[in-house]
């Protein structure tokens, strides 16, 4: 960011020394040219009054000597025409050849037309022609001729050239003084933003592991950028306190929730056993029953509550995590509650497969899949646990047969308590921790239909970068 803003500034000494130098040089130049021109009108109008008696007479030697001695002084070919433009005297025999490479026989014609030359246009350094003039030679008021002069310009142009060489060399150390002086003030005004930037990742690294936030806001910089860092610094400790909250109402939700609940079932189940031979109605000694029915139901809730919660707000570095062993630990845990539930648990597909991920998290969604599949498949079936690795990706899927879900219901199966329609078991937050968790351990979590019924549940991981 400093180098992006040292060359904004950069190019703004630029755009600032060019404004002022480019009209500089276009000045010099037209200065210049101007003052050659005045010198050189005046002597080509002296050549025509001079030459009033020479054409008058058709004698043309002592204007020829004048013409001469002018060549010789300035380097500068003159000389005059009659009424049809035809040389009648001149300085050198070339003349004729320094006209045409003038390349200005506009000024000759408004000459015998009885008009003064024009201002001159401007000489650059790159045109080397010679600087032509006419002036018309008049006699009694009538056009007898004109006077001619061919200057060249090179000493225009070497002037023009050295006032420009000067004005770039001022622009050359304008640019590197404006350079250096925005240098401490790049400094100066990106020190918060840099601060800033380094302690965005520090900041945020502490708040995932509960520590509380380093401050990162200084005394440097603008006063609007030093607010800035004094903003985020409060916010950072706001999302610090939020986030400690959460993890304190998680452990303390667990504790406080989870003890009185059992407390209370081991008080229905003792009331439920002295019922049992107690000479009561058949409703009353059914009423404990249905309460232990609603406490393990609400436990169950809580627990998922609190799996969710722990899930959300779970934030690990990814490492590499090999799935054989995650996998044949949560087969071998849920083995015992699929054989007791009258299911088979299998596991087949590619071994050997490693992800990016978060072993704990993966854990937590594989319980939260594998909790939903035991939980909806009808006893006598299989539940079966498949990994293959498909163009690139990794592939963990879960698959039943229990009912499984409706085509418009599959959007809707991971939102927090949605349960399928006619049945009333579960909290409805068994994929919806699978959903989160699966974003936190960066798969991707789908669902599907097969065609012989049931669900399957796929996590779906990019390949692992070998670079």
């Amino acid at each position: 960011m400093r180098t992006r803003l040292l060359v904004v500034v950069s190019v703004l000494v630029v755009a600032v020394v060019l404004g002022l130098g480019i009209p500089l040089a276009m000045a010099a130049a037209a200065a210049s040219t101007a003052e050659m021109f005045t010198d050189r009108l005046g002597d080509t109008t002296r050549f025509a009054a001079l030459a009033q008696r020479p054409v008058t007479d058709s004698d043309t030697a002592a204007l020829g000597t004048e013409l001469a001695r002018y060549d010789e002084l300035y380097d500068a070919p003159a000389a005059v025409l009659d009424r049809q433009g035809e040389v009648l005297v001149a300085s050198r025999p070339s003349v004729a050849a320094s006209i045409a490479e003038a390349d200005d026989e506009a000024r000759i014609a408004l000459a015998l037309a009885g008009r003064r030359s024009p201002t001159h246009t401007t000489i650059w350094p790159w045109d080397t022609r010679p600087m032509l003039l006419a002036e018309p030679v008049l006699v009694g008021g009538e056009v007898r001729g004109a006077a001619v002069t061919i200057s060249p310009t090179g000493s225009v142009r070497g002037a023009v050239l050295l006032v420009w060489g000067v004005l770039a060399a001022v622009g050359a150390v304008a640019l590197a003084v404006g350079a250096l002086a925005a240098l401490p003030l790049v400094r100066w005004i990106l020190s918060p933003v840099e601060e800033l930037d380094a302690g965005t990742a520090r900041v945020a690294a502490a708040v995932r592991a509960g520590r509380p936030a380093e401050p990162i806001g200084g005394d440097h910089g603008p006063p609007e950028l030093r607010r800035l860092t004094r903003d985020f610094d409060a916010m950072a400790a706001t999302v610090s306190a939020t986030l400690e909250a959460q993890r304190s109402f998680v452990a303390d939700a667990g504790h406080q929730l989870r003890n009185p609940l059992t407390a209370l079932r081991l008080r229905l189940a003792t009331h439920a056993e002295d019922l049992v031979d107690a000479p009561v109605p058949a409703e009353v000694r059914e009423g404990p029953g249905a309460a232990l029915e609603e406490i393990d139901r609400l436990t169950a809730v809580l627990d998922a509550l609190l799996a969710l919660a722990r899930t959300e707000g779970r934030v690990a570095p990814p490492v590499e995590v090999g799935l054989d062993r995650v996998l044949d630990e949560r087969v071998g845990t849920w083995s015992v509650l699929a054989e007791f539930e009258g299911l088979e648990l299998r596991r087949a597909g590619a071994r050997g497969l490693v992800v990016h991920s978060d072993p704990v998290t993966v854990t937590t969604v594989l319980d939260a899949v594998l909790d939903n599949a035991v939980k909806y498949a009808p006893r006598g079936s299989a539940v079966e646990l498949t990994t293959a690795r498909v163009e690139g990706t990794v592939e963990v899927a879960v698959r039943d047969h229990g009912p499984g879900l409706d085509p418009d219901e599959l959007e809707r199966a991971t939102e927090r308590f949605w349960r399928k329609s006619g049945h009333d078991g579960g909290s409805g937050l068994g994929l919806a921790i699978a959903a989160r968790g699966a974003e936190r351990a960066g798969a991707a979590l789908s669902l599907e239909l097969p065609d012989d019924g049931g669900l399957r549940v796929v996590l779906r991981w990019p390949p692992v970068s070998t670079a």
